[in-house]
């Protein structure tokens, strides 16, 4: 067992409203949600960083380190991440505070949250907390394992956002569905 997945399995144990996931994502699934990223899209956010795995597929991407910025709320996990992506700017905090840190030129904000666990509103604040660091046009991507897109029609029709279904990544366990969401053209 990788020192990743016997801390991923821990803090599954410990905190489980957190880490709501059987696993960590495969690098399958990391690298279909760092797809559409690279060089030339400027500061990436990622959201639930857990152990890495796809922190490390944004970076292979070719994300510069000092371009990406992780919110990871288990202080563990945060810990793992700092150590394990030396130039990475890692905030031990919740995705809704996000909004709160000055983040110029946002391209992209990537989620492992595991959103449809999460009340309407929390929801609400996460997603519209990246939309509000994003610059006109940038995608907040996430995946789910449900057959439905990850964030409740209430919660996209108030945020005036919709999803872009894409590929289904059957080397994951559970198999996960990623969407790529944008705001509705004004």
């Amino acid at each position: 067992m990788t020192s990743d997945l016997a801390l991923f399995v821990k803090q599954m144990l410990r905190r489980p409203l957190e880490v709501a996931a059987l696993a960590p994502s495969s690098a399958e699934l990391a690298r279909a949600m760092a797809a559409d990223v690279g060089p030339d899209t400027g500061r990436v956010v990622e959201f639930g960083a857990g152990t890495g795995k796809i922190t490390r597929a944004i970076l292979d991407r070719g994300v510069a380190p000092h371009d990406l910025t992780v919110f990871e709320m288990n202080p563990d996990f945060a810990t793992l991440l700092r150590a394990a992506f030396p130039g990475v700017m890692v905030h031990c905090a919740g995705a809704q505070d996000v909004a709160q840190f000055s983040l110029p030129g946002v391209g992209a904000v990537i989620s492992g949250l595991p959103l449809l666990s999460m009340s309407n509103a929390l929801q609400h604040a996460i997603v519209g907390g990246a939309f509000a660091v994003l610059r006109e046009g940038g995608p907040y991507v996430q995946f789910t394992y449900g057959p439905r897109p990850p964030v409740a029609e209430s919660v996209q029709h108030a945020l005036g956002i919709h999803p872009t279904r894409g590929p289904k990544v059957w080397g994951n366990l559970p198999p996960a569905r990623v969407y790529t969401f944008h705001r509705h053209p004004n």
